[in-house]
């Protein structure tokens, strides 16, 4: 007979960085529940033989981890429209969505809880650093993360995953030289934004509501990015996104766009609400970096589930 409460004394306090680290490993903050509820129903059926032969965490992260490329066995990888290989796309030619593919998601820092901080590493969990991580094959993306994230040593990342040393060692260095190649650098986390920066973001926010195009394209820099799964499609260049804004955005006029400020990645990000009568419905979720006073990147998201687990309501009136 299980006991209830010690399984819960022993196990709660992981939950939200088990959370993240499903979240690392699946690039999906919807999988990345889904699939700690699995985690947590394994180690509930399996308590009874628990012998501490290692702790607490190490034994919930090699259920967590296994559990994970369970899961990602045979499954395609979430990228980014950016990680596609195409070059930029017109914004002049409408946008058709690709919701076949598996697209990248963000996680929302208050699915974690508060202060997220205090459980996600600053830059393993950045949207930038958890797309590059989608490009390395499984078992790789799980040595990386354990060596490099969570500092288990060699001896327990093989113990962990059933690997020698030594293919252990070898995964991380092959790992490391993916992950290092040209991967975009996230900007500053939102706890950390200079008053100038919360300037930025706040003008982002207010341009958009306003419906004034030429307001968002004065924050972006010159060179900026902007995608938006589940179109394929990504855009480069203030003046780009621009013409991408004023051309296929739904609003027409101010006060069609509601936007709702919170934080995703760490990450300055807002939930953007359409007019739909009366109210204002869920329409996309915005992640930005800010780097040097400008927007450097945004990541707009079609997904209503991420929304929920930023705990932003439903409609707004």
């Amino acid at each position: 007979m299980i006991d209830e409460p010690s399984f819960e004394a022993a196990t709660a306090s992981y939950r939200a960085e088990l959370l993240v680290h499903c979240y690392r490993m699946l690039g999906s903050a919807t999988d990345a529940e889904d699939v700690l509820q699995e985690v947590y129903l394994r180690a509930w059926k399996a308590f009874h033989r628990f012998e501490g032969r290692s702790s607490v965490r190490t034994w919930m992260y090699t259920i967590a981890t296994n559990t994970c490329l369970t899961a990602l066995d045979g499954r395609s990888r979430r990228p980014l429209p950016t990680g596609l290989g195409a070059e930029p796309s017109d914004p002049r030619i409408p946008v058709s969505a690709d919701e076949e593919r598996l697209w990248l998601q963000p996680l929302p820092d208050a699915a974690i809880g508060d202060p997220a901080d205090t459980v996600v590493g600053r830059e393993s969990v950045g949207l930038a650093m958890v797309a590059a991580m989608q490009d390395l094959p499984a078992r790789q993306r799980a040595v990386l993360i354990l060596r490099e994230v969570l500092a288990f040593s060699a001896v327990e990342t093989a113990d962990l995953l059933g690997m020698s040393v030594a293919a252990t060692n070898s995964a991380l260095a092959r790992a490391r030289r993916t992950v290092g190649e040209g991967t975009r650098k996230d900007g500053r986390r939102a706890s950390e934004l200079t008053d100038t920066e919360r300037a930025v973001f706040d003008e982002f926010c207010r341009a958009f509501a306003d419906h004034d195009i030429d307001g968002v394209v004065g924050v972006l820099a010159d060179d900026a990015v902007w995608e938006m799964p589940p179109f394929p499609g990504w855009y480069r260049g203030a003046a780009e996104i621009g013409v991408l804004t004023a051309m296929q955005c739904p609003a027409a006029t101010a006060g069609d766009i509601r936007m709702i400020p919170t934080v995703c990645n760490g990450l300055p990000a807002a939930g953007m609400y359409m007019r739909d009568g009366d109210m204002w419905r869920r329409f996309q979720f915005d992640v930005v970096s800010i780097v040097g006073g400008a927007v450097v990147h945004v990541g707009a998201f079609f997904d209503d589930r991420l929304f929920t687990l930023a705990r932003l309501p439903e409609t707004l009136r």
